[in-house]
């Protein structure tokens, strides 16, 4: 599908940003990527808005990557969208049964007819030829777009917890008799916490949690009446022509306002043998899901246990890389490799059959990942976590958060750890 291009410069790019996403956000489709600036070795664009689907595919978990790669092997084009959690489903002989307030196709694509690529202070076009002729009329537009959402959330939202404090222990402490039998070496448990009856405004609530933690890897997706509101700090898995990236995180320390004390809380993590045998382990399950399709002894460790600072938390963050020959499927590389570790657990399989028997809910899109293929097949995607989840047709709100579970783990202070994890979301609906 031919494209047309052109290039603007702007003076302004964070006020460009937000009216970008408010003028993007008219349309019934859209994917909004925002980096935040932040430095990252294999970042190729400061933003990136996605909107107005020419075609879609959207399914179930059945046959949903034989879907994904038909669709995306015919169109050949710029293609935006997520993989639910449960895709686990197509890949593995494993089931869904727990309760899902939120009703998400496990799998949405769109071909976008009209994308915007900031990078610096310019901006690229790429629209679609059966509608280019309306490339400076939207530009136009979108400078002149008031950078600051219209109305607010006002109406008090109360957010309750799927899984008690108490329920939460009695659980962990399950995972953990799992761990000591030997069926499993780290399980990452996850909980709800969700609102009925609830009316936000999407885009309000998405620069609030956006401004609060500032990461690589922000969505806002809009589907119609769903809605992804992601403040994402991981990749799950990217492509540069034949090199496969992916950089899962696995151990976190808070941040402290006193400088001395938040460098020493960055030095302990660094050293902290749980969060680094959490890491590790996962290090491994990735190299051997990457030599599903990788070149014969292409597998690296490019990093291994870094500690990467953000506004709220300190994460440690490995690198793993392949090479893969370039008539290999980018859908197989995916598929082979869903979902992502850091996720999971090792053995992969066995800790997702134990994830699906303690946890209360359908994870859906949470701990799934969103992002894009080229039309060249490069593709790059997160790692939905740090997310509000939202359908504004049954007035239902979600956001999970999760942590590892090893055989040093300790009920109360894993659940500590989801509740530092789920701060930022409680901070921005209330």
């Amino acid at each position: 599908m031919l494209r047309a291009t052109k290039v603007f410069t702007i003076e302004n790019p964070e006020i460009f940003k937000q009216k970008l996403l408010i003028w993007g956000n008219l349309f019934r489709e859209i994917v909004f990527l925002d980096t935040n600036n932040y430095h990252q070795k294999y970042a190729n664009y400061d933003a990136v808005l996605a909107v107005d689907a020419f075609t879609s595919v959207k399914t179930d978990y059945f046959n949903a990557f034989e879907d994904l790669h038909q669709y995306q092997t015919h169109t050949k084009d710029w293609l935006f969208g997520y993989l639910s959690y449960d895709l686990k489903n197509d890949t593995e002989v494993l089931k869904s049964k727990n309760f899902d307030g939120l009703e998400f196709p496990d799998l949405f694509f769109f071909q976008p007819k009209k994308l915007f690529f900031l990078k610096d202070n310019q901006v690229e076009l790429q629209y679609l030829n059966l509608c280019d002729d309306e490339m400076d009329d939207d530009f136009s537009a979108i400078i002149t777009t008031n950078s600051i959402c219209d109305f607010a959330t006002l109406r008090e939202i109360k957010i309750q917890q799927r899984i008690s404090k108490d329920a939460y222990i009695q659980k962990v402490s399950k995972m953990l008799e799992k761990i000591h039998h030997g069926d499993i070496y780290e399980a990452n448990f996850c909980m709800e916490f969700f609102a009925k009856d609830a009316t936000i405004n999407p885009i309000e609530i998405y620069q609030k949690l956006n401004a609060i933690s500032q990461p690589p890897f922000a969505v806002y997706f809009k589907n119609n009446h769903q809605f992804l509101l992601s403040a994402s700090p991981e990749r799950y898995l990217k492509k540069e022509e034949t090199k496969i990236i992916s950089q899962p995180i696995k151990g976190t320390a808070r941040r402290v306002f006193d400088i001395e004390l938040d460098e020493q809380s960055k030095a302990e993590l660094a050293v902290n043998p749980k969060e680094r045998a959490e890491n590790i382990m996962i290090v491994d399950l990735v190299r051997n899901d990457l030599s599903r399709t990788a070149t014969k002894g292409s597998v690296e460790v490019e990093e291994l246990c870094q500690i990467y600072t953000f506004k709220q938390v300190h994460q440690m963050i490995s690198t793993v890389v392949s090479q893969v020959e370039n008539t290999t499927s980018p859908v197989e590389i995916i598929k082979t490799t869903f979902p992502m570790g850091s996720m999971t657990g090792a053995p992969k399989i066995s800790a997702m059959k134990i994830i699906e028997e303690l946890e209360e809910t359908k994870r859906g899109l949470y701990s799934g990942a969103i992002g894009y293929f080229s039309p060249e097949g490069d593709f790059d995607f997160n790692v939905v976590i740090r997310s509000i989840l939202y359908n504004s047709k049954n007035q239902y709100l979600s956001f999970s958060v999760g942590s590892a579970i090893t055989s040093e783990a300790t009920p109360e202070g894993e659940y500590e750890e989801c509740l530092l994890k789920a701060k930022a979301m409680f901070e921005v609906l209330n």
